[in-house]
């Protein structure tokens, strides 16, 4: 692989993730005013919204598929997740949420090996199994701050892995702006139904933030997408962590918020076996990935 693929790869998660940590503050902040089910919508239709340039300049030619099961089934799993991963971003420490939300890959490989039959090697093996060491650390249980509202989000990285994998299903005939899409449209009209029970009329300051939200979140699943498809994956993913960096900082500026000890622990197994398992490239690399929140 040219070197410049690999470093723009790396920019682009980079940059990705950085609008993606920023998407995850932006819903802490709009939590404190709204019902997780109203920023969870609004994410998804102003992220539609942010697609409409792209639209006009392809044509709606580009959105057709004869796919659309497999969209839909990535639309209900990936808003599920949404859903819980929006929770817990609402309910506990910033870092400490998206450090369980990167917890997805440990899960991705056991879904594609059941569902696809694709085999887990054994570097994959040893990560997942430091991965979930990493994950009681951070659950803490049997101790005085036991968290138990990350096990949502726990729950919530299994939804988006079977996303993932759905992705991976159509990586070959979907392009990453028609996946976006249906994505966009499907979790849109999930999302609606339960504004009939939980609307809460925005402050003028709450529609910025929505706005901003679905933008900004939309703008870093193509980002990311991109920097999928140009570099391999398993040299470009280490720097998904990144996202924790930004987020610690966003906790630390806006909420005073700080990592206990455990979290620290669980922080340093979670990396350290993601980084395991992208040593020596994967055989199967034409995902292209997205993040969903």
């Amino acid at each position: 692989m040219p070197q410049d693929s690999l470093l723009k790869g790396a920019l682009y998660i980079l940059a990705a993730e950085f609008l993606l940590s920023t998407m995850a503050a932006i819903i802490k902040h709009l939590a404190q005013e709204l019902p997780i089910e109203m920023v969870v919508f609004f994410r998804n239709f102003f992220g539609l919204i942010a697609l409409l340039p792209l639209l006009v300049q392809g044509g709606l030619s580009q959105l057709k598929t004869n796919r659309f099961r497999i969209h839909l089934l990535r639309g209900l799993t990936g808003v599920t997740a949404m859903y819980g991963f929006f929770f817990v971003i609402a309910n506990i420490p910033l870092a400490e949420a998206v450090l369980v939300k990167l917890t997805t890959p440990f899960f991705l490989p056991i879904i594609a090996f059941i569902w696809l039959g694709e085999a887990i090697n054994s570097n994959t093996k040893w990560a997942i199994v430091i991965g979930f060491i990493g994950v009681v650390f951070i659950l803490r249980p049997g101790a005085e701050n036991f968290e138990p509202l990350a096990i949502v989000g726990v729950i919530a990285a299994v939804f988006a892995s079977f996303a993932k994998v759905c992705i991976r299903r159509m990586a070959t005939t979907e392009p990453s702006i028609r996946i976006v899409f249906y994505f966009g449209i499907i979790c849109s009209s999930v999302t609606a139904v339960p504004l009939l029970w939980t609307w809460t009329p925005p402050s003028t300051e709450a529609w910025f933030w929505l706005v901003a939200m679905g933008a900004i979140g939309t703008c870093g699943q193509l980002l990311m997408t991109r920097g999928y498809q140009i570099a391999n994956p398993g040299q470009i993913g280490p720097y998904v962590y990144s996202s924790l960096i930004y987020a610690s900082a966003f906790g630390w500026y806006f909420w005073d918020e700080t990592l206990l000890l455990s979290t620290g622990i669980g922080c340093i197994l979670i990396i350290g076996a993601g980084l395991w398992n992208v040593r020596k490239p994967m055989r199967k690399q034409n995902i292209a990935m997205t993040d969903d929140c």
